[in-house]
């Protein structure tokens, strides 16, 4: 580090000064290098950030400093924290001839229903399962929760004027979405979410693969068995990083995939 040193006599008084170059605090310089690696595509889409102890060896700082600066990605909406889980990185909505008109950053999680009705199709929803149980290990890691914590277990067929398109398997945390009911299931769960309970649904971190319809899933998909389909897993994020849901769907008509996370 360069110090411009200016020493005054006056007074008995020496005063040091720091160059402007020398003035951006550590932790902004962190995020902004990070910010480069994500625009230079060494971090990409969905790609989980090193941890706090390699950040500061990475950068010879303190964890604190490691902090200020996620706490900073965070704020310009460029990652989302994942308790238990880390750090990841945000993606960008492909907004334009490839994207639906009129959609957004934000529009990309509005749910099922608010996204069909935009487009001018008729949805509707048969719920299959509603339970309410312990999570599995898998759901426990996804949704940052105990063993013994309590979550809802929901299964739904997705429909758009009167086709299925999708049967969704989701869990949810009790304690983070509450007094859910079967009329949110069959209307639409995000819309109870953001207008009901006040939350602001924010972000999703989503995988996808190429899987075959399973013989119990088939009926209620009106396709045969193993027929192909895009599984998509999700798990979302309030705006304050908390995740809410986790999702795993299986989608065999007319699913536009955005390999993205939205804010």
């Amino acid at each position: 580090m360069i110090l411009a040193v200016n020493v005054s006599l006056d007074s008995h008084r020496v005063i040091i000064g720091m160059s402007k170059e020398d003035s951006v605090l550590k932790y902004e310089s962190v995020a902004d290098d990070i910010v480069q690696k994500i625009s230079a595509g060494n971090y990409r889409p969905n790609d989980k950030l090193p941890t706090t102890e390699e950040l500061c060896e990475q950068y010879q700082v303190s964890k604190i400093t490691i902090k200020k600066a996620m706490d900073e990605l965070e704020q310009r909406g460029l990652v989302a924290r994942r308790r238990g889980s880390g750090t990841f990185v945000k993606g960008i909505v492909p907004v334009g001839k490839n994207a639906p008109e009129g959609w957004s950053m934000s529009s990309q999680m509005t749910g099922f229903k608010n996204e069909a009705l935009a487009e001018g199709h008729t949805p509707s929803t048969k719920v299959v399962e509603f339970a309410v149980e312990h999570p599995d290990a898998m759901v426990a890691e996804a949704l940052g929760l105990d063993a013994d914590e309590f979550v809802y277990r929901i299964c739904r067929v997705r429909l758009r004027d009167d086709v299925p398109l999708v049967i969704e398997h989701t869990w949810m945390p009790i304690n983070v979405i509450p007094d859910l009911r079967m009329k949110h299931l069959e209307d639409s769960i995000y819309n109870y979410i953001e207008n009901d309970l006040g939350l602001k649904i924010a972000s999703a971190h989503r995988t996808a693969e190429a899987v075959g319809v399973s013989e119990e899933e088939a009926p209620l998909l009106d396709v045969p068995a193993g027929s192909p389909c895009l599984q998509v897993e999700q798990v979302g994020f309030l705006d304050d990083g908390q995740p809410f849901e986790y999702s795993i769907s299986r989608h065999v008509r007319g699913y536009k995939l955005f390999t993205i996370s939205t804010h």
